[in-house]
């Protein structure tokens, strides 16, 4: 996430967006996203929101909440630009209501070969944790496909095939577990945690799944379904300065389980110096715990631009928008934003 201070940065953001993101993915967010960057009057409204939240992913799915149509082309009858411009108040409340706490299940495939690789019991701790979705990567199968489509390799609960299955295309050596780690505990931190039993929670959880991603979709729901029984305990505060506390509440409820703490699409919403600050924040608590004699770990999943420290040390190239992922700072690979693909270097 570029920080978007001025117009100029709006406009190149969109474009981005539509080029590198979205193109591919969903032609109707490929046509909003380049309708924005190119439309003076709805460029005007976006000047109006705080920096922060003029990014595409939330203002689309706040113009979708007020019924905007999809799929669609931008200027169509019904769709994005008639939203902003009719709607505008409601659309904007939105805005600043709401955060783009995606919680795309389908990244537990790309994160389950490192897991895997860790000493179990396995104690997760997930920074920008959302509803908590991505903490129950022991409840879904998951099916390993080359790039023809073949299965090379599927993994499923140890009692038996979950209603969710994620498919992840595989490349180069990716080490996939024979059976899924066992988590022994499993909570997070997020500013707003979402409580899943409230409707207007999912609804919105669905209404920030791009509009051509039924499979998205669908999973969502089941996902949901799944977990119901198993709430986690997330943490309301900020990352930077209260997981200290989250971090000793695992130490004390899992004294013998490895510490994994681990993010998706989360560190990219801070800023450069927020970015270094974290990147510190993780390594010192993953040395706090094992100079306690403990075991712990560092796994992230961002942008390729928001750790470069991280990025820098990949020995293999990412595809498009890919994301690095990390251990304990170090590269492992590339992964698609949602989950769909894994290149292991």
């Amino acid at each position: 996430m570029r920080a978007m201070d001025d117009l100029a940065d709006v406009v190149d953001f969109y474009r981005h967006f539509a080029q590198q993101e979205a193109k591919g993915e969903s032609r109707t967010f490929e046509l909003w996203a380049a309708g924005v960057a190119d439309d003076p009057e709805v460029l005007a409204l976006l000047e109006q929101l705080p920096s922060a939240k003029r990014q595409p992913n939330l203002v689309f799915g706040a113009a979708r909440w007020h019924r905007a149509v999809t799929p669609s082309g931008y200027a169509d009858p019904g769709a994005l630009r008639e939203t902003l411009l009719t709607r505008w108040p409601q659309v904007r409340e939105t805005i600043l209501a709401r955060s783009t706490q995606t919680n795309e299940v389908a990244r537990c495939a790309t994160l389950l070969p490192v897991l895997g690789g860790l000493e179990g019991p396995l104690a997760l701790l997930e920074v920008g944790a959302s509803a908590g979705l991505c903490l129950h990567p022991d409840r879904w199968s998951y099916r390993y496909l080359d790039d023809a489509g073949a299965q090379v390799a599927r993994v499923d609960p140890s009692s038996g095939p979950s209603p969710v299955v994620l498919d992840c295309t595989v490349r180069g050596p990716a080490a996939i577990p024979p059976s899924l780690p066992e988590v022994v505990w499993r909570g997070g931190i997020d500013l707003n945690p979402l409580d899943l039993s409230v409707p207007d929670t999912a609804r919105w959880l669905e209404t920030l799944v791009w509009p051509e991603h039924e499979d998205r979709r669908a999973r969502l729901a089941a996902a949901c379904r799944v977990v119901a029984d198993a709430p986690v305990d997330i943490t309301r505060g900020d990352l930077l300065a209260d997981l200290d506390a989250v971090v000793d509440r695992a130490r004390s409820q899992a004294p013998d389980a490895t510490l994994v703490l681990f993010h998706s699409a989360v560190i990219a919403y801070l800023d450069d110096a927020g970015r270094r600050q974290w990147q510190q924040l993780a390594h010192d608590v993953v040395a706090r715990v094992r100079a306690a004699g403990g075991r712990a770990h560092w796994v992230s999943n961002e942008g390729a631009s928001v750790l470069p420290d991280v990025t820098a040390t990949a020995t293999c190239a990412g595809e498009g928008s890919d994301f690095c992922l990390g251990l304990d700072g170090s590269a492992v690979g590339w992964t698609h934003g949602h989950g769909r693909r894994l290149t292991v270097c």
